[in-house]
């Protein structure tokens, strides 16, 4: 089975910059798309930007696109999301999520969760 482990959150000024990292450990990391979610208090768990196996496809939401950059290293079994221009509206917990098939932007479509690492964007 897949396990993932985030880090890299943390408490950061508004206009500042993050890079949370995603390991994984357990399968073949290459088999699978990487997918990341937020989810801020008192909101529904808000889909953030996902790449696909070969790193080649990337795909954002509409409120990070600009700003965020999806990675990944297969050989390092790790994904990244390079994050610029922070605003408070992206405090948040960040979850990275696999994937072996499905719909990008669905939660329900990926397979394996980490704990998730917490974003604070101060104004």
């Amino acid at each position: 089975q897949v396990q993932l482990v985030e880090s890299g959150g943390g408490l950061v000024q508004a206009g500042g910059s993050l890079r949370l990292s995603c390991t994984a450990s357990g399968r073949t990391f290459s088999s699978y798309a990487m997918g990341w979610f937020r989810q801020a208090p008192g909101k529904e768990r808000e889909f953030v930007a996902a790449i696909l196996r070969s790193g080649g496809h990337t795909y954002y939401a509409d409120s990070v696109k600009g700003r965020f950059t999806i990675s990944r290293d297969n050989p390092k079994n790790t994904v990244y999301l390079q994050m610029n221009s922070l605003k408070p509206e992206d405090t948040a917990i960040y979850y990275c999520a696999a994937r072996n098939s499905g719909s990008y932007y669905r939660s329900r479509d990926y397979n394996y969760w980490g704990q998730g690492t917490q974003v604070t964007v101060s104004s």
